[in-house]
């Protein structure tokens, strides 16, 4: 009996360990979510004004371009308010 309420302490200690680890890496995945989003979004609005001005690939490579600049100023917004 004593080694089963030994294992409970030790699992309950380890999933608020968890959690705790998950709570400090959120703003991190957030942050590379935001990233990745802010590429394909505006890469997507790129291509579909590209597909209807047929002024490809400019507006496409634009809106990467400015998807790059915005994920990374988040990515970097969210490291230094650590």
């Amino acid at each position: 009996m004593a080694d089963n309420d030994h294992d409970r302490g030790g699992l309950r200690r380890s999933t608020a360990e968890f959690q705790r680890r998950a709570e400090q890496a959120a703003p991190a995945a957030g942050a590379g979510y935001t990233l990745i989003g802010a590429i394909m979004l505006l890469g997507l609005i790129g291509y579909g004004v590209d597909r209807w001005s047929g002024m490809s690939p400019w507006f496409l490579v634009g809106g990467l371009v400015l998807g790059v600049i915005v994920g990374m100023y988040e990515l970097a917004r969210t490291v230094w308010k650590r």
